[in-house]
């Protein structure tokens, strides 16, 4: 068999590569080792910049709709604090609370909407490579067989074989704790107080949010009549990731590090997991890429979906760009230097919650009290939002002299046109390249009308214009902009330049498109 892209590991990452590739026009096959999805509980939401990028993809309604709160409260654990954007107008930190198995079950439903071959039961067990073609060795049901590609994506997990077959390396540590958490109805004999907190005969009042004890860490909330419980424990035990929780585990656990029996109802959601700080040293080993699980694991919850889905919405824009013909030299590379980048800055602030977290003695106690003071100033708490949002990375530039958005992840502005009013996120549904012009430049859309085969050219009027003129590439991020009132003769040549860089040689030169100010699928010939 042949194709353009084998992408091994049908979990989120994989399964939202493969719909990016769809829309490129990639040839794309899922191998996913296990026969059917599993049901074991891992992560439960979505958060931050990810919930852009499905506004940009037109799906996030899907998302949405099948979210048991789509309009929860922006408070979030960081460590054993929280980050409570609740009094925020436009907290710059969102999520989505909806089980990972939903998340794979809408990912693939998409993917296989667009013509992704997605199959079960087949387990990668070799790989090789050559300059032009990279093969996966398969076991699946019908016997060993052989796939072909231009190019193999291990998004195969923290685990991953890809990784070990490609001999990239993946440093780091395994901290020595086990974590609970338990979703449970509320038991009669537990007494919910007005503020949220507990009373529990045996143990009296137990405060909402996070107690600590020389045992562990013990925390709970309580949401429309369930009860949410993690415990953390320091532990060596190796466990099965596909050994499940069990509600006797989690009431010992609790009963360890709080001393006494926790009654608990009965289990809507049991999971356990273990924390690791590691990263890929490289993400692309010749035809061989990493994304998600595979190429980053990170010391803190609600990090690694968000991180390993916008992985593979960097990269797929680019392995189609190379599978087409039109990459520009260097462009493939990007996607290890701009998403490892990006790995980095997670594992910052995962890195932060983890040390906040484990610290037990009194200077790890005023730490988190330091801490939980500045992020009651607004300036702060914006920043932490935008970085536990994932929102602050911006890729470098080559260069100097940029806009100050080139890089950036574009604003989402309303744009008015003669067809109505749009945005940017419903320019962004085809996974298209846009040069928008916001300041009537048509001597910059007439540049920009040599790449009309690769780059849609769109005019629009907004309230406050941030720039004359945006180049945002397929993953959202902007790749080049023009200052308010840029003289053509700078702007023209920085823009040739950006577009030159990230899509390639014109494919034909000519003249001004006759763009509207509407939103078609093209200019208007």
């Amino acid at each position: 068999m042949e194709t353009d892209v084998i992408i091994v590991g049908a979990g989120p990452a994989g399964l939202m590569l493969a719909g990016e590739l769809r829309l490129v026009g990639a040839r794309t096959v899922v191998l996913e080792r296990h026969p059917q999805p599993r049901d074991i509980p891992k992560a439960s939401g979505l958060g931050g910049r990810i919930l852009d990028l499905l506004r940009h993809r037109g799906i996030l309604e899907r998302f949405e709709e099948a979210s048991s709160n789509p309009q929860v409260a922006p408070r979030f654990p960081f460590g054993t604090m929280h980050l409570d954007f609740t009094h925020l107008a436009d907290p710059p930190m969102r999520a989505l609370p909806i089980p990972q198995r939903e998340v794979e079950r809408l990912l693939e439903e998409r993917a296989r909407e667009l013509g992704a071959d997605v199959r079960r039961g087949h387990d990668v067990v070799g790989v090789t490579q050559d300059d032009a073609t990279v093969t996966a060795d398969v076991r699946g049901p019908d016997g060993p067989a052989r796939v072909t590609a231009r190019y193999l994506v291990g998004c195969d997990g923290g685990r991953s074989r890809i990784r070990d077959l490609a001999g990239i390396a993946f440093p780091g540590v395994t901290y020595p704790e086990v974590n609970r958490l338990g979703q449970v109805t509320v038991p009669d004999s537990v007494t919910v107080l007005d503020n949220g907190d507990i009373d529990v005969p045996g143990l009296g009042r137990i405060r909402a949010g996070f107690t600590r004890t020389d045992r562990g860490v013990f925390a709970f909330a309580i949401t429309a009549g369930v009860l949410f419980v993690q415990i953390t424990e320091d532990e060596t035990t190796e466990y099965d990731d596909d050994e499940p929780l069990t509600l006797t585990e989690l009431a010992e656990s609790a009963r360890r590090v709080l001393g006494a029996d926790l009654p608990l109802g009965e289990p809507i959601r049991l999971s356990r997991y273990t924390f690791k700080d590691r990263q890929a040293e490289r993400y692309r080993h010749g035809r061989i890429m990493l994304a998600g699980d595979a190429a980053h694991l990170f010391p803190a919850t609600g990090t690694a979906l968000t991180v390993g889905m916008l992985d593979t919405v960097n990269l797929a824009w680019k392995l189609g760009a190379d599978i087409h013909g039109w990459a520009p030299a260097g462009l493939l590379d990007t996607y290890h230097d701009e998403r490892h980048l990006a790995g980095a800055r997670a594992r910052l602030q995962t890195r932060a919650q983890a040390a906040m977290r484990r610290g037990h003695d009194p200077a790890a106690e005023a730490l988190r009290q330091v801490f939980q003071e500045l992020v009651v100033d607004e300036p702060a708490l914006r920043r932490m939002g935008a970085l536990v949002a994932h929102a602050d990375v911006r890729y470098p530039m080559p260069g100097t002299g940029h806009h100050a958005l080139a890089g950036t992840f574009a604003p989402d502005l309303i744009l008015h046109t003669d067809r109505g009013t749009t945005s940017v996120a419903e320019l962004m549904h085809t996974a298209r390249p846009v040069l928008l012009d916001l300041a009537d430049r048509p001597e910059l859309r007439q540049i920009a009308g040599d790449w009309v085969a690769r780059v849609d050219i769109r005019a629009a009027k907004t309230d406050t214009r941030p720039a004359d003129v945006l180049l945002i590439r397929p993953d959202g991020h902007v790749a080049w902009a023009a200052t308010l009132d840029e003289p053509t003769v700078t702007a023209g040549a920085t823009l040739r330049d950006a577009l030159s860089r990230w899509f390639g040689t014109p494919p034909k030169p000519r003249g001004v498109p006759a763009v509207e100010y509407g939103c078609s699928n093209g200019p208007a010939s």
